[in-house]
């Protein structure tokens, strides 16, 4: 069994909740570290095991972040498995300082959201990808390495992308040595036939390299193409608490699926998660009282899991 596979089971859903990083992109006030802790440690009572916690970036140009490494040292603690964004080789190197178990690297399926979001080519972040993968496995804690693929489904500076070339880079990425790849609908341009095509198509070229879907809720697709997603046998899905979220570099990005009604579908769909909904939805009081200028979405905070009928299929 791979490294990967191990900690993603291909016979289990693994949801990744990304409120912390993802989450806080654009936010105009965000969680103390005290906070971000104990949304953490009542996740994890609740049953979540997979988190996204932060990007390692210029605290200057990214406060929100600032704290990455002390909510890496929470999920060490907490025996959770943590995943965080690094851009370049010196957040690579920092990450490695760090018990982070997944890196997360990250390639534009489009030039133009390329050079938007990090000033380089696809050919340049690839090239990162190789690096981030070399210095891992010669380091001591050995992370995997996630590469995830922006505007994978439609990019709103470029339009239409192109699914062929969305294989092709794909493909460079699982050449490259990523132990994970994920695709994006960064702006929420998807439905389900087009998620269940790329998806097929991606994993007929990458093989037994996992395969994640990172979905915004843009357009309010966001549930059926999650659905979509299992249906063509994703295992790994992200999401945030109460719906946080957007880019910065990506025009008209809002917020990405919610995490709790992600819970709900794939319980309903016969997938067990391991995840208590009730004990979930109280973690947004952490959330909503450290931001409360932003708005929580969800329809299972709002109306509740059914009391009527055993809703765990």
């Amino acid at each position: 069994m791979s490294r990967a596979a191990a900690a993603y089971p291909p016979d289990k859903v693994i949801l990744r909740e990304v409120g912390l990083r993802d989450g806080l992109q654009m936010v105009r006030r965000f969680p103390s570290t005290k906070a971000k802790a104990e949304w953490l440690r009542r996740a994890a009572e609740a049953g979540v095991t997979h988190f996204e916690v932060g990007s390692f970036l210029p605290a200057k140009a990214m406060p929100q972040f600032a704290d990455v490494r002390d909510v890496i040292g929470v999920c060490d603690d907490h025996g959770l498995h943590s995943a965080a964004l690094a851009l370049n080789e010196r957040g690579v190197r920092d990450a490695l300082q760090t018990p982070l178990r997944e890196i997360v690297t990250v390639v534009s399926a489009t030039e133009e959201h390329s050079q938007a979001n990090a000033r380089r080519s696809r050919a340049d972040a690839i090239a990162l990808i190789r690096r981030t993968v070399e210095l891992a496995r010669a380091s001591d804690t050995m992370p995997l390495v996630q590469t995830g693929l922006s505007m994978a489904f439609g990019c709103s500076i470029a339009g239409e992308v192109d699914p062929d070339d969305v294989v092709r880079v794909a493909a460079r990425c699982a050449e490259a040595g990523a132990d994970l790849i994920g695709l994006a609908d960064t702006v929420g341009f998807a439905g389900p036939a087009q998620i269940s095509d790329l998806i097929t198509r991606v994993q007929r070229e990458i093989g037994d390299i996992v395969l994640s879907i990172h979905l915004h809720d843009t357009r309010g697709m966001g549930i059926a193409n999650a659905s979509a997603a299992l249906d063509v046998g994703v295992r790994v899905i992200d999401g945030a608490l109460g719906g946080l979220g957007g880019c910065p570099f990506a025009p008209g990005a809002t917020g990405n699926v919610v995490f709790e009604d992600l819970v709900f579908l794939c319980e309903r769909k016969g997938f067990e998660t391991g995840i208590d909904l009730e004990n979930l939805i109280v973690v947004r009081e952490i959330a909503a009282a450290e931001m409360p200028e932003e708005q929580l979405y969800g329809a299972l905070a709002r109306a509740g899991a059914p009391r009527q009928i055993n809703w765990r299929a």
